[in-house]
């Protein structure tokens, strides 16, 4: 009975032995380093976070384009004369933009017509220069003292246009052209037309030049001289 039982034993013994030998075999050796089945997953490293990264021939890097010449100005002036001032300009004040700075200058020149013939020197004087100032302003003290009127009215107006760019230092200038179809008659002080006829319709082009300091805070541009082509 009792090598019955020593059988039985070692039975069970071989068949214990042959079940974690299958365990082995599936599981592996936990070597310590791995983390518990109730610790938190291992969070995965970003790539490049680390000297091995940066060494490993698996990753791929994706270059960055070099900034070329010129690439913050507007495509239309690349590649043109204006192209040169633009990007000193841009560099001291990166949010300027050709068709913002085009369309302040329009209306400065709608501005200044319809000031200079009503006679308005208070609207005037912060749009223009000193010396600017000075000219208008004795050619409006002379018609006053004539007795005379002037009206103008700006028929058709064309997009202005760049003319030339100048930068020199913190200082900047910027000429630009103004194309209109304009009606420009001179009264007495009688009320008669002397000048000018008020059914003609006269094609004007003026050569505006607008300057800055691009180191002051101040964003405006001032008139600083005036001339007409013929």
């Amino acid at each position: 009975m009792e090598n019955f039982q020593f059988i039985d034993l070692i039975v069970l013994a071989m068949v214990a032995g042959f079940i974690v030998l299958r365990l082995f075999s599936v599981l592996g050796r936990r070597t310590g380093h791995e983390p518990g089945r109730d610790g938190p997953a291992p969070r995965p490293r970003p790539i490049g976070d680390g000297p091995a990264d940066r060494a490993s021939d698996n990753v791929v890097r994706i270059p960055m384009p070099r900034p070329r010449r010129g690439a913050d100005i507007e495509p239309a002036y690349q590649g043109t004369p204006h192209e040169a001032g633009l990007v000193k300009i841009k560099a001291a004040d990166p949010s300027f933009a050709v068709d913002q700075f085009l369309s302040g200058a329009s209306s400065a020149f709608e501005m200044v017509v319809q000031a200079y013939a009503k006679k308005d020197t208070d609207t005037l004087k912060p749009l223009l220069s000193a010396e600017v100032y000075s000219g208008f302003a004795a050619a409006i003290q002379e018609r006053e003292e004539r007795g005379e009127t002037l009206e103008t009215e700006l028929v058709v107006m064309k997009p202005a246009k760049l003319e030339s760019i100048e930068v020199d230092g913190p200082r900047a200038q910027i000429a630009v052209r103004f194309q209109t179809e304009q009606v420009n008659t001179i009264r007495n002080a009688q009320g008669e037309i002397v000048e000018g006829d008020k059914d003609h319709v006269d094609s004007v082009t003026d050569i505006w030049t607008f300057a800055r300091d691009l180191n002051s805070r101040d964003p405006n541009w001032t008139l600083t001289a005036t001339r007409s082509v013929d």
